[in-house]
């Protein structure tokens, strides 16, 4: 068998893929890796649904929700949500959804994810956010909104969801803002409203009683 001659410079590219191997340092485990803010927003995620379940009380979540936002490692985020079922939990909530519609009517209604924030335009047509039992991830939605003529938007709250429409600019229609009665609670989430109307209603309401609700209040 011939021998195998190697050349000056294959023997160089060999010792030069050695040393850059060498100098290779060793990955860190997974646990004492470092976090990204979008880490500790799925933490802040988890969070809030398990106080909203009512696993956690408000002065824990305020407490772990701080922790959260400071977490450095991936060990840091793990203590706090490691006495919480992770299993059905909701994916992560999208961070805007548009929408434009124009004539007929739209919904978001049951367990829908609230995102961070929405562009809403509506002309000739109406679109209700129901929140009474929505999926809120965030302490915060901001939607702008650009009504045109017939575009009416309806916003079902509850306790704990504040609406703030006062930098609505708007030529036409009414913004009929309720404020929530009955024992005060915690803010869940503020809604933000900007934009303008031109044309369209904003109505944010409590939910409607059913005729049922309506017998049982009468003496």
């Amino acid at each position: 068998m011939l021998p195998v001659r190697r050349t000056r410079q294959h023997t160089e590219s060999m010792s030069g893929d050695l040393s850059r191997a060498d100098d290779s340092s060793p990955r860190r485990p997974m646990s004492e890796q470092r976090v990204s803010h979008r880490d500790r927003d799925q933490a802040v995620e988890i969070l809030r649904v398990a106080a909203g379940d009512g696993r956690l009380t408000a002065a824990e979540l305020d407490e772990r929700v701080e922790a959260a936002m400071t977490a450095r490692t991936a060990s840091d985020l793990a203590v706090l949500t490691a006495d919480l079922p992770l299993e059905g939990m909701p994916p992560q909530a999208r961070e805007v959804i548009r929408i434009d519609q124009r004539f007929g009517e739209g919904k978001r209604t049951g367990r829908w994810l609230v995102p961070r924030r929405m562009e809403i335009r509506l002309m000739f047509s109406d679109l209700k956010l129901d929140f009474t039992e929505a999926v809120i991830a965030h302490d915060t939605l901001h939607i702008e909104v650009d009504l045109r003529i017939g575009g009416n938007l309806t916003l079902v709250t509850g306790p704990g969801i504040v609406v703030d429409a006062d930098d609505v600019t708007y030529s036409r229609g009414d913004i009929k803002v309720r404020p929530v009665t009955g024992p005060e609670a915690p803010v869940r989430l503020r809604v933000v409203l900007t934009g303008r109307s031109t044309g369209g209603d904003i109505v944010a309401r409590l939910p409607r009683r059913t005729p049922w609700q309506l017998l049982r209040r009468k003496p």
